[in-house]
């Protein structure tokens, strides 16, 4: 026996099928994985100063890079190498770096420009000046100087430089007077004038001679540190205020620790360096005090 609808409830139903079938004709959207549910990978430049020339600081330190870019989540640390100092200090206080590892006269000024101090390199018995002479020269005093070539990587280099002008200053000679003051570009090019007797002494600082009189024993045969400066505290590890803080907190981590784990260690050899530590603005007043005294009794800086 058929079962027989009512016509008034027979077009009821009919109604409501259809309602159904335009509802879910016209809401239905094909599913596709969000694209904001990706997580989006943040690159940092990472602006170290001139310690080497360029290819030597990408060698040095690139594997430091890719040992962040690995164990900080969701980012890429890029490696910024400059030709010369000028060319870093015009990136360094337009705010190009996220992450910098400058000289301390250089972190004293970035501080101004607003970044933020969060470690330095450690080691500060080997952040001072060294003058390079020939073990054949005559240069036996300062005062065998005055009239002669020194060459410096650049003024604003602050062991390399300064501290060996301030050295010379206060040892009997008058720096902008009594010597020809030349500034080569790179701590490579200041060693290698004394060496070839472009200059009578060459000023720069314990990390580059040695990396450079391994490379090259001729330099260590033929080349002695006649002189060396006072200590001040080492390279400053800076960031810019807007990084986020948990990202700064990582890099901290990772960077305060590289000594206690063998491929750090490998990373912290390439430098010359025992380890990174903590550090923030007030670890830097030495530096600003000597700076004052430098800029008085020696030359202004700009």
């Amino acid at each position: 026996m058929l079962f027989k609808l009512k016509p008034v409830v027979f077009l009821a139903v009919l109604f409501l099928l259809a309602c159904t079938s335009d509802h879910d004709q016209n809401n239905y959207q094909p599913s596709f994985a969000s694209a904001n549910n990706a997580k989006t990978t943040t690159q940092y430049i990472f602006g170290v100063h001139p310690l080497h020339n360029p290819q030597r600081l990408h060698e040095v330190f690139s594997p430091l890079m890719t040992y962040l870019s690995q164990h900080v989540d969701n980012a890429t640390f890029k490696l910024e190498a400059s030709r010369n100092y000028a060319s870093y200090n015009k990136k360094l206080y337009a705010g190009k770096f996220d992450f910098a590892l400058p000289n301390p006269y250089q972190t004293v000024n970035a501080i101004k420009k607003g970044y933020k101090v969060f470690g330095k390199m450690a080691d500060d018995h080997k952040f001072r000046g060294i003058i390079l002479v020939r073990k054949d020269s005559q240069i036996q005093s300062i005062s065998d100087l005055k009239g002669k070539v020194v060459s410096y990587p650049a003024p604003t280099a602050l062991a390399a430089t300064m501290m060996p002008q301030y050295y010379i200053q206060t040892h009997g000679l008058n720096v902008m007077k009594d010597i020809d003051n030349r500034y080569v570009g790179s701590q490579e090019s200041s060693i290698m004038n004394v060496f070839f007797n472009h200059s009578a002494a060459a000023a720069t600082w314990p990390f580059p001679w040695i990396s450079l009189s391994r490379e090259r024993p001729e330099l260590a045969q033929q080349l002695e540190v006649k002189w060396q400066t006072e200590t001040l505290p080492n390279n400053g590890l800076i960031v810019k205020p807007d990084v986020d803080q948990a990202v700064v907190d990582k890099v901290g981590f990772l960077l305060f620790r590289l000594h206690q784990n063998t491929e750090g260690k490998e990373i912290l050899s390439r430098m010359e360096l025992s380890a990174f530590e903590v550090a923030n603005q007030d670890t830097y007043l030495p530096v600003s005090q000597f700076l004052e005294k430098f800029s008085r009794e020696v030359r202004p800086l700009n």
